[in-house]
């Protein structure tokens, strides 16, 4: 039996309930949470929401944010539930199960300011499909994919409205095009390394929908030091959302 976990997370702040076997979240989690970039007001929607881990990140940071997670899988979804019921942020995050590509039957048009997404990273025919749904569905675009969820985004969107999303460096131009493809244009960009000698690993990205053409790119983020530990740089990451700074 495949039973819950509850794990205690950023000093023991927040707690999370995942499955034990099952998919768990994962450091790009955290990357793309401090990457998000939020207003003191507004209402904030995270595609493939999982367990709710990019929302609990960040609900308690910003009060005054009204955040929904969309769910496909029901037990996913009812992870996340439990948590933000453990956590106490019922009044900050909704859980909604639904399918993004069916995004017009959920959400009416332009009813968010913001929309983060941490989608599947793997083609459906690229490597070993886990025989565990969970983790299938988290890795592979079995159920949606980043133009799914792209198009998803500018459904939900005010006019200039902002897209943020974390994902492998190597995609990046497919990333870039299907921004563009679906009316999204690049705004700021960041690399992330796993150390000094290694290629970039992710590429954080945020997007504006209908945005003119200009482009920024952060300095690299480096996550392991020479010595195999975290860099000062993820140590103040994980200290901010854990409300630390």
């Amino acid at each position: 039996m495949n039973e819950d976990s509850l794990d205690k997370i950023l000093g023991g702040k927040l707690r999370i309930f995942q499955k034990k076997r099952g998919y768990r979240f994962s450091l790009d989690s955290f990357l793309l949470a401090y990457f998000v970039s939020l207003k003191s007001k507004g209402k904030a929607l995270d595609l493939g929401t999982g367990n709710g881990i990019i929302p609990l990140l960040l609900a308690a940071h910003y009060p005054h944010v009204a955040w929904v997670g969309l769910e496909i899988q029901e037990e996913m979804a009812r992870l996340a539930r439990k948590s933000i019921e453990l956590n106490g942020l019922q009044d900050r995050i909704e859980v909604v199960t639904g399918d993004a590509r069916k995004i017009e039957e959920i959400f009416p048009a332009r009813a968010f300011d913001i929309v983060t997404c941490n989608p599947p990273y793997r083609r459906v025919n690229s490597g070993r499909i886990n025989p565990d749904q969970e983790k299938a569905i988290a890795r592979h675009e079995i159920v949606g994919s980043l133009s799914h969820f792209l198009r998803a985004a500018k459904y939900l969107l005010k006019p200039g409205g902002r897209f943020f999303t974390i994902y492998p460096a190597e995609r990046l131009a497919e990333l870039i095009y299907q921004f563009r493809l679906h009316g999204t244009e690049p705004k700021t960009m960041e690399l992330v390394f796993s150390d000094e000698d290694s290629v970039a690993e992710f590429v954080l990205v945020e997007g504006r929908a209908g945005s003119r053409e200009e482009l920024t790119i952060k300095p690299p983020l480096f996550i392991y030091n020479r010595n195999k530990k975290y860099t000062e740089k993820m140590n103040d990451i994980f200290n901010a959302l854990a409300g630390d700074d």
